[in-house]
């Protein structure tokens, strides 16, 4: 590590992560490499710390990263940024959803490392605002997510718009099929490091469920959970329909919530992030790709409220919490059909969750003692019980003090019953007439 890098890491690190130490001199060499490391574990940090010193600042785009979703990207760029202002190296984001005359206006100052999306960057490169001709390195963030489908597609254009020599580095928490055929893909050789065994930086996570069948239900639940002291998390849907009526309902019971994810802009996303860092809302309701990769210190849960649907996407969900030694909470939402379903997709993991409850403003392993049950159906009875006796009594006062009253209707009423008796009296005289 560099001298300008060593002195600003002793200030906020104890020591390097197992990820870190052991990249750093593949990387350092231009050799291509797949990083495979938890959640958490400071993969930004293993190849920000081991690139940026190869650069030579103004001599154009030599450091490109790819990531999968905008925040990801916002959050990549200012750590790079942190680490490249120390040695006069420039930092470019590029995510959809941004002004973009004003990132095209960015580029013109050739930076020296540009962040990206795939389909912004690609975009860039197709209308010439973005040039790699001097690229030494592309970085592919959350690979195992980047190489599926479309998007696979798009990192591969963009990969043959590189310079032969351009050095591949790609980084992911779990290792899907895909990255066993990188060196095929990609035509080149590709060492593998994987580090999960022998890394440390996770925190203790506990793993639960409470029971809850159907939408309204677990919405319901969320409430509740959120009446628990210093509790926040991040809640996980699988569509964004769900997500909406959740955060719908919820904002009509004035639970401090925030969506991330859909078709927000770019300052809308930033905003909510902002708030659920500061404590400001309790939910940050979002979806797998939204929240891919992002890092919020010190979480203190993640939440499943619509469940995955693959063992991959439950570890990514719950990488959330727990970084960085920090305890952590997970929490999956379903009856006892979807839960039963989640245990089988996590048999052949380490994970082992259990049944929670919450009682008395606090989650416990307890089950609630079932006279203590009873007592509270009768409460809650008798207060509904008195509401309507008291709205019926209320009814009536109110029927009886208003009778005396007369209303538009009535004065309606007693004004044709007047003009009636008088066309008749007339009526009578004319006849006698």
């Amino acid at each position: 590590m560099i001298e300008q890098f060593q002195k600003h890491f002793d200030e906020k690190y104890k020591q390097p992560t197992a990820i870190q130490e052991a990249v750093a001199p593949v990387l350092k060499t231009d050799q291509s490499v797949l990083g495979i490391a938890p959640t958490g574990s400071g993969k930004t940090l293993a190849f920000t710390l081991s690139l940026l010193p190869k650069i030579m600042p103004g001599e154009g785009t030599q450091l490109l990263v790819l990531a999968p979703s905008q925040e990801l990207a916002i959050q990549t760029t200012k750590v790079i940024r942190e680490w490249a202002t120390l040695i006069g190296v420039s930092v470019q984001s590029l995510t959809g959803g941004a002004n973009l005359r004003r990132q095209v206006m960015n580029l013109h100052q050739h930076p020296d490392v540009v962040v990206g999306t795939p389909g912004r960057v690609l975009h860039m490169l197709d209308n010439h605002h973005l040039k790699l001709g001097h690229l030494m390195t592309m970085v592919i963030d959350e690979a195992d997510d980047m190489l599926q489908d479309d998007t696979l597609a798009v990192v591969e254009d963009i990969e043959r718009a590189t310079p032969l020599s351009t050095q591949l580095a790609f980084f992911s928490a779990t290792k899907s099929p895909v990255l066993d055929e990188l060196n095929v893909m990609f035509g080149r050789d590709i060492e593998t490091i994987d580090v999960r065994d022998e890394d440390t930086s996770q925190g203790p996570v506990e793993h639960g469920y409470l029971s809850a069948r159907t939408n309204a239900q677990k919405t319901a639940t969320l409430r509740r959970l959120t009446s628990i002291k210093d509790f926040r998390a991040l809640v996980f849907f699988n569509s964004t329909r769900t997500l909406n009526y959740a955060a719908s309902r919820l904002r009509h019971e004035h639970v401090p919530v925030s969506t991330l994810g859909g078709r927000q802009k770019q300052v809308q996303r930033e905003k909510a992030m902002r708030m659920f860092r500061k404590r400001q809302i309790k939910l940050l309701l979002t979806t797998d790709l939204a929240a891919r990769g992002i890092d919020i210190p010190k979480l203190p849960a993640v939440i499943n409220f619509d469940l995955p649907t693959a063992l991959n996407t439950y570890i990514h969900r719950v990488g959330r919490t727990g970084r960085q030694g920090e305890p952590g909470l997970a929490l999956s939402l379903g009856d006892d059909h979807d839960i039963r379903d989640l245990k089988k997709l996590l048999a052949d993991s380490d994970y082992e969750i259990t049944k929670l409850y919450i009682g008395d403003n606090k989650l416990t392993n307890q089950k609630p003692k079932e006279g203590q049950r009873v007592v509270s159906i009768k409460k809650q009875a008798s207060r509904h019980l008195q509401k309507e006796q008291l709205s019926g009594e209320t009814h009536k006062k109110m029927n009886q003090t208003f009778s005396g009253f007369s209303t538009p209707k009535k004065r309606r009423k007693k004004k044709n019953r007047k003009n009636k008796g008088i066309r008749l009296k007339h009526r009578r005289k004319n006849n006698e007439n």
